[in-house]
């Protein structure tokens, strides 16, 4: 029984031996981890540093980047971020340090993200992350830029929001919607001050390529006119040539003949998530081209063409030097924009909510 005692203490040991090593390993990860994160937080304020006091370091590293778009890796960015915190630690003072020891404190206690740090020292080009790398465009100089006041933007309190000139609302509450929304109650929803509504008419198919009208669509667009809303519509594209995006177009012209449409006619262009989907080798002068073509089209009937995307459609999916001549519905869900080019409308919202619709809805602020 003696041996058995001693035994079981001797075990005792090893197990606490074991778990000591296993907190220790895991102590060291996170301290390791954390350096990590601060060395490159460090470096994005460091580098930061470099680019406004114009020194030879961010020269070399601007003669290093190609005049035109440049993707990025993460690791990549970490990389690039090592190599300024290195140099900047050679040739900045002990007060230009100080200062970025303040702004690294004040983003970390703000939860800034790598995106949001990038864009706020590459002021000069549009920083677009995606599937887990960071590309840079350059702000073209010869494309139209939106003149809007960010400090003018106000949500009321239900998270409405408005623009405001000298005082003075100028902008309009507008809607989009679909089968989605389900049954919609159009008298309500102009009761709520909703000024116009773009309504889905189709889309074609991500995988055969059938053309599809929305169930909700004849619904929609009666019950919006009917209660004095404004109409336009929109069409979500999957064309895989130009006659194709002109079917489309043709499909849009003949359904809504019927009706007063006074809004524009929207293309709707996204990237699609499934992997078999028939448009995910399409090229951005491919889809530029089929794009350009489904507005003509509409153009040449009499109804102004608009083409709705995001951050990523514009920027990555489009070439957007070609796309000058038509209006712009810019999708971005936040309290500011982040897009330096001219658009008509913003859908700032798809967690809006509206008299008459059961459930989300995207809300949309326009300036015409």
């Amino acid at each position: 029984m003696q041996e058995n005692h001693v035994q079981g203490k001797r075990q005792k040991k090893k197990r606490r031996r074991s778990e000591n090593s296993i907190l220790a390993g895991s102590i060291l990860l996170c301290i390791v981890t954390l350096t990590a994160v601060t060395v490159c937080l460090v470096a994005v304020f460091q580098y930061r540093a470099i680019q406004q006091q114009n020194v030879e370091v961010m020269n070399e590293l601007e003669e290093v980047r190609l005049v035109e778009e440049m993707s990025y890796s993460q690791s990549e960015v970490d990389a690039l971020l090592e190599s300024a915190v290195a140099k900047t630690r050679e040739e900045t003072d002990a007060e230009v340090s100080s200062a970025f020891l303040d702004q690294l404190k004040e983003f970390m206690e703000s939860g800034e993200s790598t995106t949001d740090m990038l864009r706020y020292f590459f002021t000069d080009e549009v920083v677009v992350a995606d599937a887990g790398r960071y590309y840079f465009f350059p702000i073209l100089e010869q494309l139209a830029k939106n003149t809007y006041d960010p400090t003018a933007f106000m949500p009321d309190e239900d998270g409405v929001m408005h623009y405001y000139k000298e005082g003075e609302r100028i902008s309009h509450k507008g809607i989009d919607v679909s089968r989605y929304q389900d049954r919609i109650d159009w008298e309500k929803v102009a009761e709520d001050d909703v000024e116009y509504a773009f309504i889905r008419l189709g889309i074609r198919g991500y995988t055969e390529g059938v053309i599809m009208e929305d169930e909700t669509f004849q619904d929609n667009i009666r019950g919006a006119l009917k209660n004095d809303i404004d109409v336009g519509v929109y069409f979500f594209t999957q064309a895989m040539s130009v006659e194709e995006a002109e079917e489309e177009a043709e499909f849009v012209l003949e359904a809504i003949s019927p009706y007063r449409v006074t809004y524009p006619v929207v293309i709707d262009i996204e990237a699609v998530t499934s992997t078999n989907a028939r448009s995910n080798e399409l090229t951005s002068e491919e889809r530029t081209e089929y794009c350009i073509a489904f507005c003509d089209k509409i153009k040449e009937a009499g109804y102004t063409p608009m083409i709705y995307g995001n951050l990523k459609t514009f920027m990555l999916l489009l070439d957007i030097e070609k796309l000058e001549d038509y209006d712009k519905w810019f999708a971005y869900y936040d309290e500011t924009y982040y897009f330096p080019y001219d658009f008509k409308i913003w859908q700032y919202t798809n967690k809006g909510s509206v008299s008459g619709i059961k459930g989300d809805v995207d809300l949309n602020i326009s300036f015409e």
